[in-house]
């Protein structure tokens, strides 16, 4: 098999797989949590705190790219599917025209700004490779998809537009309105993870490092409490009812 081939094969794999690939790394993050916080030993505390407030800030924007993105696109595009490529048209609106993959974008911010959460520079290296590595091998198997898919409209759309780093420039206004209903209905897990990975890691550090072992930070226990009972509701307004539910979305 031609390396192209294989660089392929691999990432229609790791498109299927991709919701439980990176838990590989959660027991190298547990560990992690276990030792000393070297940012805010080199640093200080108050640019510690800064560095985790930034870290804090990099999951949001990974947030918000992905609501940017899953609110103005319409249904069988740019969804959670795992099993196979789904893409009845082409999205090259919004931040669609500044990046190819604003998804992937978004869900690279969010991971990067949980594990530097972690304060372990080494780790943090790693995983950003491993995601290098990963996700290069995924995009390439969607654009094998939707160049087979949508041909000379998608090369001309790719020709044009970055693969993942966003360009400053070029932003074409989505056709479809903004909808918070869709994003709801398809970002609340994401949400709802990412709260409970930077409220673990914090809660980690504050039972087993410092000099406030087993002092643990009630707003984050709050965050995490809350976020729970957001996500079993919404989980039950999207299985049971038609209120998160938009035609065309």
């Amino acid at each position: 098999m031609l390396l192209d081939h294989r660089m392929r094969s691999a990432g229609g794999a790791l498109f299927r797989w991709r919701s439980y690939v990176l838990l590989s790394f959660l027991p190298l993050i547990a560990l992690a949590v276990t030792k000393a916080e070297p940012v805010e030993q080199m640093i200080g505390g108050f640019w510690g705190e800064a560095f985790e407030l930034g870290c804090i800030l990099l999951v949001l924007g990974g947030l918000v790219v992905r609501a940017a993105t899953a609110g103005f696109v319409p249904a069988r595009t740019s969804g959670r599917n795992t099993r196979d490529q789904v893409a009845d048209r082409l999205n090259t609106e919004g931040l669609y025209a500044l990046t190819r993959n604003p998804l992937y974008l978004g869900n690279c911010m969010i991971y990067l700004g949980v594990v530097l959460f972690t304060q372990d520079l080494m780790l943090s290296l790693a995983f950003a490779l491993f995601l290098l590595v990963y996700y290069e091998r995924i995009i390439l198997a969607e654009e094998a998809f939707l160049l087979d898919r949508f041909g000379e409209t998608y090369r001309t759309w790719s020709d044009d537009v970055p693969a993942f780093f966003p360009r400053l420039s070029g932003w074409r206004k989505p056709s479809l309105p903004f909808s918070l209903r869709t994003v709801i209905r398809r970002e609340y897990p994401g949400w709802f993870a990412a709260i409970l990975a930077l409220g673990l890691i914090a809660i980690g550090q504050d039972l087993f490092v410092g000099d406030r072992a087993w002092h643990i930070d009630r707003g984050w226990l709050i965050a995490i409490g809350l976020s729970a009972a957001a996500y079993g509701i919404v989980h039950f307004l999207k299985l049971r009812t038609r209120v998160l539910r938009v035609p065309g979305r």
